[in-house]
C-alpha cells in the first residue's frame, strides 16, 4: 500500500515538473521572441542613426565648405582626374565612360623662358595733351660747331586723371518790352516777351539730365549708395542731400514710365524668356513689418539680337507674379525649379523648359558634403561628368547658333541626346541606391523630377542649357544690395526696378550707360508720340559716341 502510493505522488510529482518545464520553456519562447523583436528594433535604430550621422555629416562638410573653401563651382584639376578614377569605379561592360574632359595644362617645362605681359595701349579716343622734354639749347649744337638735327624722337604715354567737375548751367532768357505803347499796341500778346524754359526731365529742380545721369549710374551700376555720393558731393564742395538725389530719382523713373510699357511688349517678342527672382527689404509697405522679405522679380527675353532685361519688384514670391510677367507670352519659358512657376507655364503655347545649372549645383554641393576621400563621392563626381559633356558640346557648337540654327540643333541632338539617355539610366538606378535625404539623394531626385524640363532645351537654337544668362542680370542688383541694403518705400523700390531695367538692357545692347542715360533723359522731354518712345529705348540703335 505504501508503496503503491509512492509510485503515484512521484509520478504526479514529475507531471508538475513536466508543466513546470513547459511553462518554463514558453516563457523563454517568449522572452526570446521579445529579445529578438527588441534586436530588430535596435537594428533599426542603429541604421536609423547611421543615415542621420551620415546626413549630418555631410551637412557640416557642406556648410564648412561654404565657410571655408571656394566659392567658385567650377571643377578644379584634381576633381576632374578624380572624376575619371570614380568612373573606373563605377562602370561596367555596357556602361561607358561619361565624360570626354581635356586633359589640366601641363605645367611649363624647367627652364622654360616665361613670355613677358605685353602692357595693352591706351584707347585711342582718350583726349591727348602733349608734353615735351626738350635738351638745353646748348646741348643741341656738335663740337664740330654746327647745329644738331632732329632725326626722331622717343614717346610714352601714362594715363591721367582728374576728379569731377561740378559745374553751373546758368540759362539766361532775355525780356523784352515796349516802352512807347507798353504793350498796348498789340493786346493779343504779352506785353513782356520771354522765351519758355527749356524742357526738363524734373522741371523747377536744379539737377541737370547730366547729373540725373550720373547718380543712377553710380548707384545702379557701380552700387554706390546715395549717401556715399553725398560724401562724394561734400568733397566737391556741392551740399546734396541722399533725400533730394533719392527724390530725383525716383521722378526720374516716373518720367520713364511709357518706355517701360515698350520694352515689356519688346521682352514678350522673342522666342524665348527667361525668369527668376531675388529677395529684397523694403521698408513701410503697407500692412507689413519693415522686417519682411519682398522680391525682385527679372525677365530676360526679346529678340536675341536685341535682348531685354526687365527688373519688377513685388512683395511677394507667388506664382501670381509669375503669371503677370508670362501674360501672353507664347514660346520657351526657362526657369529653375522653383515651384511657383509650374502653374503660369502650363497655359497652350507654352513650353516650360529647366536649368541644367542648378542641378549641377546640386552634385557639386553633394560633392563638396561628401568630402574629398569619401567612397561615396564618386556618384557625384560622376553625373557632374555628364553635365560636363553637355556643356562641351553647347560650347564646340556655339558657333553655329547664329548663323546655322538649324545645323546646331540638329548637331547638338545627335551629340547630346545619347549622354541624357546614359544620364537618365544612372540616376534611375542611383535613386535606389543613396538615401533619399542625403545631399546626394536630393540632387538624384531634384534632376529626375525636373527631367522632362531640362530636355526641352534642345528644341530651339536660341536655349541654352541654364538660365545663368538671367542670373547675370540679377547679380549687379545683388552686388547694389550688399551696399544699399535696403530700399526705403514701395515707391523707391519700383523706381530702382525701372532704372536697373534700361541701365541692363542698355549694356547688354553695347550701350554705356552713362551717356545712354544723359542721351535719354535729354531728349526724353520732347517725345510726344510711341515711336518717339520707342526710339529711346535700348534696343534701337545706339547714338553716336560723345564728343571729347
Amino acid at each position: 500500500m505504501s508503496s503503491g502510493s509512492s509510485v503515484v505522488e512521484q509520478r504526479d510529482r514529475l507531471r508538475e515538473e513536466n508543466r513546470a518545464l513547459v511553462l518554463e520553456k514558453d516563457q523563454l519562447v517568449t522572452r526570446n521572441t521579445e529579445l529578438d523583436h527588441q534586436v530588430r528594433n535596435l537594428d533599426a535604430k542603429v541604421r536609423e542613426l547611421d543615415k542621420k550621422v551620415t546626413i549630418y555629416e555631410e551637412q557640416l562638410a557642406w556648410y564648412r565648405n561654404k565657410r571655408y573653401g571656394r566659392a567658385t563651382e567650377q571643377l578644379t584639376a584634381a576633381e576632374l582626374q578624380q572624376i575619371r578614377l570614380f568612373d573606373e569605379i563605377e562602370r561596367n561592360a555596357d556602361d561607358p565612360l561619361p565624360i570626354d574632359l581635356d586633359e589640366p595644362p601641363a605645367a611649363p617645362a624647367a627652364g622654360a623662358r616665361r613670355r613677358r605681359p605685353r602692357r595693352a595701349p591706351l584707347p585711342k579716343s582718350l583726349p591727348r595733351v602733349e608734353q615735351i622734354v626738350d635738351v638745353d639749347d646748348q646741348d643741341k649744337r656738335c663740337a664740330c660747331g654746327h647745329d644738331l638735327v632732329r632725326i626722331g624722337e622717343d614717346t610714352a604715354e601714362k594715363l591721367d586723371v582728374i576728379p569731377p567737375q561740378v559745374r553751373v548751367i546758368r540759362t539766361v532768357r532775355p525780356k523784352y518790352a515796349c516802352h512807347h505803347c507798353e504793350g498796348s499796341g498789340d493786346e493779343e500778346r504779352a506785353a513782356v516777351r520771354v522765351a519758355p524754359p527749356p524742357a526738363a526731365l524734373i522741371p523747377k529742380a536744379i539737377a541737370t539730365e547730366g547729373l540725373l545721369a550720373h547718380i543712377a549710374t553710380a548707384k545702379f551700376c557701380d552700387a554706390l549708395p546715395l549717401y556715399r555720393q553725398e560724401q562724394q558731393f561734400a568733397r566737391l564742395g556741392v551740399e546734396l542731400s541722399r533725400r533730394t538725389m533719392s527724390d530725383w530719382m525716383i521722378a526720374a523713373a516716373d518720367a520713364c514710365r511709357p518706355l517701360m510699357a515698350a520694352l515689356d511688349e519688346q521682352l514678350h517678342g522673342g522666342p524665348t524668356l527667361q525668369i527668376d527672382e531675388t529677395t529684397v527689404q523694403v521698408l513701410r509697405e503697407p500692412g507689413r513689418a519693415n522686417t519682411t522679405r519682398s522680391y525682385v522679380w527679372v525677365a530676360r527675353g526679346g529678340q536675341p539680337a536685341a535682348p531685354v532685361l526687365v527688373y519688377r519688384y513685388e512683395p511677394s514670391r507667388a506664382a501670381r507674379v509669375a503669371a503677370e510677367i508670362i501674360g501672353d507670352f507664347q514660346g520657351y519659358v526657362q526657369t529653375d525649379g522653383y515651384e511657383g512657376y509650374e502653374r503660369p507655364c502650363r497655359q497652350p503655347g507654352i513650353r516650360h523648359v529647366g536649368c541644367w545649372a542648378h542641378v549641377r549645383r546640386g552634385f557639386k554641393d553633394a560633392s563638396d558634403a561628401l568630402g574629398k576621400v569619401s567612397s561615396r563621392r564618386g556618384g557625384a563626381l560622376h553625373a557632374l561628368g555628364y553635365i560636363a559633356k553637355l556643356y562641351r558640346a553647347e560650347s564646340e557648337l556655339s558657333a553655329y547658333r547664329i548663323d546655322a540654327p538649324d545645323r546646331f540643333v540638329a548637331e547638338r541632338r545627335a551629340r547630346v541626346e545619347p549622354v541624357l539617355e546614359q544620364m537618365h539610366e544612372w540616376l534611375m538606378a542611383k535613386r535606389e541606391q543613396v538615401l533619399p535625404r542625403s545631399a546626394l539623394g536630393k540632387a538624384v531626385r531634384f534632376a529626375l523630377g525636373q527631367w522632362p524640363k531640362l530636355i526641352g532645351y534642345l528644341e530651339h537654337a536660341q536655349l541654352t542649357p541654364d538660365t545663368n544668362a538671367c542670373e547675370q542680370a540679377i547679380r549687379p542688383f545683388v552686388v547694389g544690395r550688399k551696399n544699399w541694403l535696403f530700399s526705403g518705400s514701395p515707391r523707391g523700390a519700383a523706381a530702382s526696378a525701372t532704372l536697373y531695367s534700361l541701365i541692363e538692357t542698355a549694356k547688354a545692347n553695347g550701350h554705356e550707360p552713362y551717356w545712354y542715360l544723359r542721351n535719354l533723359f535729354e531728349k526724353l522731354p520732347h517725345a510726344r508720340t510711341r515711336a518717339d518712345h520707342e526710339a529711346l529705348l535700348p534696343t534701337a540703335a545706339r547714338p553716336p559716341p560723345p564728343a571729347t
